[in-house]
């Protein structure tokens, strides 16, 4: 195994990450669990306000993907928080987060675990959006453009 070298950073990585870089992995373990921030904290309001800006001018009828969304924000390259943002979304609330699929075309799985994905599915079904017999949307018919 490659041991790391000084020039790597490690001089200011606590000691227990230190001896998991350069191959002990048993002193991992003692390192205190750290209470996770939400993603709007990392990020800042703005960035959910923008987010939401965006999802709320998504048509009736029409959809955008992920990374569109996170484009249009201002936010390049940041997918994955607007699929944050949507998840922790009431399902009740005005905001169409349902018109967001990912760019294959699919449904959020990450909502799976509430039955969202079939919620969602229903939702755009429910707005003419058809879907084809690999539950994908045909985006080049139903992609949103802004």
């Amino acid at each position: 195994m490659r041991r790391p070298d000084k020039g790597l950073g490690l001089a200011s990585a606590s000691r227990p990450m230190r001896s998991w870089a350069t191959g002990d992995r048993r002193k991992l373990r003692a390192l205190p669990k750290r209470k996770l921030l939400e993603t709007a904290q990392l990020q800042g309001d703005e960035a959910v306000e923008a987010i939401c800006a965006v999802v709320r001018r998504i048509p009736l009828g029409w959809v955008a993907t992920y990374g569109q969304v996170a484009a249009l924000a201002g936010l390049p390259r940041r997918a994955r928080l607007v699929g944050r943002v949507l998840q922790r979304l009431d399902p009740a609330t005005r905001i169409p987060w349902h018109r967001v699929v990912n760019a294959k075309g699919e449904v959020s799985y990450s909502l799976s675990r509430n039955g969202g994905d079939t919620l969602q599915r229903r939702l755009l079904e429910k707005e003419g959006i058809g879907f084809d017999g690999r539950n994908r949307l045909n985006l080049e018919r139903c992609r949103w453009l802004d």
